[in-house]
C-alpha cells in the first residue's frame, strides 16, 4: 500500500497568502487568505506581517479539520536568498537568518519558508522551499546594467515560470529542452523572461525592473528618482514602499486589484482604463525585448500569473505582441502544485533535498 503523505503548502504574496492541503500529488483543499492594503499597511515591514500570516494559515488548517501531528511536510515559497540552482532546499538555521535579516532583500515570499519552519518543528517534521524566486540562469550578457557596482540579478516568479514552461512545451508537444518561450508572469510583481533551451537566460528583477504591476513601480527615470531620494521629503522607507507595495497601480489608481478596475473602465472611468492599458503596453515592450534575446527565434509567448485571468489585459498585451509568436495563456499559478511535487519527490526519494 502506498504511503500517504500530507503536505502543507503555503504561498505568501505581496496581497494575498495561498495555502493548501496536498495528499501525495492530489490537493484535498486549497484557499487564497487575502491581506487588505489597509491591514498589512500598519506594519513597518513586511517580517513584521509573520504573525497576521501564520495565524491565517493555522485558522485554515483548523477550519479544514487538518491535524497537524498527521503533516508529514510543510512547504514554503522560496524567497530572495543568494543566487542558486534550482531545486528543493531544506529550510535551516542560514537560510532563516537570511530571510529574515532580508539580507538579500524584502518581499512576502521570505515569509514562507519562515512559516513552514514554524509549523513544521513543532512537530519535528521537515520544511522545504522549492525553486525560491532567486534561481540563477542569466547568461553573461544579461548580468551589465551599465554601472559596474550594480550588476543586474536574477529575482524572478521562478517557481511558476518554470512550470508554466513544462506545461506550454507539453502542449507543443515538445521538451522544454527544445524549446524557446516568452513567459510573462503577472501579478502582484510583474516579471517576463527569456527560456531557450530549458534555462531562463534574461529576466527582469520583479522587484525593480521592468513593467510597473498592481504595486510595483518597476523600471522608473533614475535621475528623477534620485532627486527625490535627495529632497529631503522622504525617508528611505518611503522611498522604498513606493517602489515595492505602493507603486504602480495603486499609486495610480488607489488599488491593486484589476477586477476593480476593470468594473470602473466598463463604467466609462478613462483614466483607469489608460493606466491599465499602460502596464500592458509595458509589458507588451518587456516581451518584445525578450524576442530581441533570442534572435526572434520564439516557439511561443506564454502569459499567466492571477492578472492573465483579465481578458482585458490579456487581449492588449497580444495585439501587440502577436506577430514575434503564438501567444499562450495560462490564466493563475501553478505554484501550489510544483511545490507539493517537489516536497514529494524528496519524501519519496527520487530527488534529494540540496542544502543553503
Amino acid at each position: 500500500m502506498d504511503t500517504k503523505h500530507n503536505l502543507i503548502i503555503i504561498n505568501p504574496g505581496s496581497t494575498s497568502t495561498k495555502v493548501a492541503h496536498f495528499e501525495n500529488l492530489n490537493c484535498v483543499s486549497s484557499r487564497t487568505l487575502p491581506h487588505s492594503s489597509d491591514e498589512l499597511g500598519k506594519f513597518g515591514s513586511i517580517i513584521d506581517q509573520y504573525p497576521l500570516r501564520k495565524q491565517a494559515v493555522m485558522d485554515y488548517l483548523s477550519s479544514e479539520n487538518i491535524l497537524i501531528e498527521e503533516i508529514g511536510a510543510v512547504v514554503g515559497r522560496g524567497g530572495l536568498l543568494r543566487p542558486l540552482k534550482g531545486g528543493t532546499y531544506t529550510v535551516n538555521d542560514p537560510m532563516l537568518h537570511d530571510l529574515k535579516t532580508c539580507r538579500y532583500g524584502k518581499h512576502a515570499s521570505n515569509l514562507g519558508a519562515i512559516i513552514a519552519f514554524e509549523i513544521a518543528a513543532t512537530i519535528k517534521k521537515p520544511a522545504f522551499i522549492v525553486n525560491p524566486v532567486v534561481v540563477d540562469e542569466m547568461e553573461p550578457l544579461a548580468r551589465y546594467s551599465g554601472f559596474p557596482e550594480i550588476p543586474r540579478k536574477s529575482a524572478f516568479h521562478a517557481l511558476n515560470q518554470k512550470a508554466v514552461a513544462l506545461k506550454a512545451a507539453r502542449d507543443l508537444n515538445k521538451k522544454y529542452e527544445d524549446i524557446n518561450l516568452i513567459i510573462a508572469h503577472i501579478g502582484g510583481g510583474i516579471s517576463v523572461a527569456a527560456h531557450k533551451k530549458g534555462k531562463v537566460i534574461d529576466v527582469n528583477n520583479g522587484l525593480e525592473e521592468g513593467p510597473f504591476s498592481p504595486e510595483r513601480a518597476g523600471g522608473v527615470p533614475v535621475l528623477q528618482l534620485v532627486e527625490m531620494c535627495f529632497s529631503g521629503e522622504y525617508s528611505k522607507s518611503d522611498i522604498e514602499k513606493k517602489l515595492v507595495g505602493k507603486g504602480g497601480l495603486v499609486a495610480y489608481l488607489g488599488t491593486s486589484d484589476c477586477v476593480q478596475i476593470e468594473h470602473k473602465i466598463l463604467d466609462g472611468d478613462s483614466h483607469s482604463k489608460q493606466v491599465l492599458e499602460a502596464m500592458a503596453y509595458q509589458i507588451s515592450k518587456e516581451i518584445a525585448s525578450c524576442s530581441a534575446v533570442l534572435f526572434g527565434d520564439v516557439d511561443s509567448i506564454v502569459i499567466t500569473g492571477g492578472v492573465s485571468h483579465s481578458r482585458m489585459v490579456t487581449d492588449w498585451i497580444t495585439e501587440r505582441v502577436k506577430f514575434i509568436a503564438p501567444v499562450r495563456i495560462y490564466p493563475g499559478e501553478d505554484e501550489m502544485a510544483a511545490l507539493a511535487e517537489g516536497a514529494y519527490n524528496v519524501l519519496l526519494g527520487k530527488e534529494q533535498a540540496l542544502q543553503y
